[in-house]
């Protein structure tokens, strides 16, 4: 796959005594995934008639943000996992310090592959590098894990917006700018921007859904890291809230949801149905 191969080239630094650094960023980084977010602005990138290939700098730009919320959330300080992708997480393997450094270091990574290495006009960058930080900040992923850290301990109390809000800042903000910046690089209008928006949104909304409930009926041996955790840290999950039964009619709603938002575009989204019906069905 071009995007894996692309992602072995990315070695970060030659200078000895960072060798360590980077081995810690490349573990995680190559450390398998389903590479969804990745794929998801390659694909959109494909249907509004661009070379997904063109668009690979900023597709590896988002993995590395991905890779790096994953090495902060495994922490003791989050949510305290010892395994990721069935292997010892960063903090595992290169301690708590060395797992923050990388993890931060990605972030600066991230945009220099994109204002050096992505093609694409100046207005075209400067957009691409607005969605990647926006999803990224308080009204995005960080913002989601201080709410999802803050219910933890709600359970099934919790309350199904302030659910939804975790979920849409915390998974669904970093999936819908994969689709807008793929959307961004291939000269996509405002109402194409729009329709690959509204789809992504669902789609990080189903991922999670279906998230909480792997972690509820899988093993550490299938899931790669630690299940039932959820339940037993009083997270607030859409099986705690709405029950097994219930969350998995919520994922099919929503997937539902994700594929009608594609009917408006000009192009061919048999991927982007493909992606959706992948993260619905995950796990099974």
């Amino acid at each position: 796959m071009a995007f894996e191969g692309y992602l072995e080239t990315l070695y970060f630094s030659e200078e000895p005594l960072l060798q360590r650094l980077v081995e810690a960023m490349r573990y995680s980084m190559l450390g398998g995934g389903k590479r969804v977010r990745p794929t998801l602005c390659m694909e959109v990138a494909r249907v509004f008639g661009a070379e997904p290939s063109v668009t690979l700098p900023s597709a590896a730009a988002i993995e590395l943000i991905h890779t790096y919320s994953l090495i902060h959330d495994d922490l003791p300080a989050m949510d305290d996992d010892d395994f990721r992708r069935g292997r010892p997480t960063a903090h595992k393997k290169y301690g708590e310090a060395m797992a923050i450094l990388a993890g931060d270091a990605f972030f600066g990574e991230a945009l220099t592959l994109i204002t050096v290495h992505q093609k694409g006009t100046c207005e075209q960058i400067l957009e691409v590098v607005r969605e990647l930080a926006g999803s990224t900040g308080v009204n995005g992923m960080v913002g989601g894990q201080v709410v999802d850290m803050d219910l933890t301990g709600v359970g099934g109390s919790a309350d199904p917006e302030a659910l939804r809000l975790i979920h849409t800042f915390k998974t669904g903000a970093l999936i819908k700018s994969s689709a807008r910046i793929g959307a961004i690089l291939a000269g996509a209008d405002a109402a194409g921007q729009k329709a690959v928006s509204d789809y992504a949104l669902e789609l990080g909304l189903c991922f999670q859904i279906v998230d909480d409930v792997l972690d509820a009926t899988s093993t550490r041996e299938a899931l790669g890291k630690s299940g039932g955790k959820d339940a037993e840290q009083g997270k607030a999950t859409f099986v705690g809230v709405y029950g097994l039964d219930g969350a998995r009619r919520e994922a099919d709603e929503s997937v539902g949801r994700a594929l009608a938002s594609l009917s408006t575009l000009p192009g061919d989204t048999s991927g982007l149905r493909e992606l959706a019906l992948f993260v619905r069905h995950r796990g099974h």
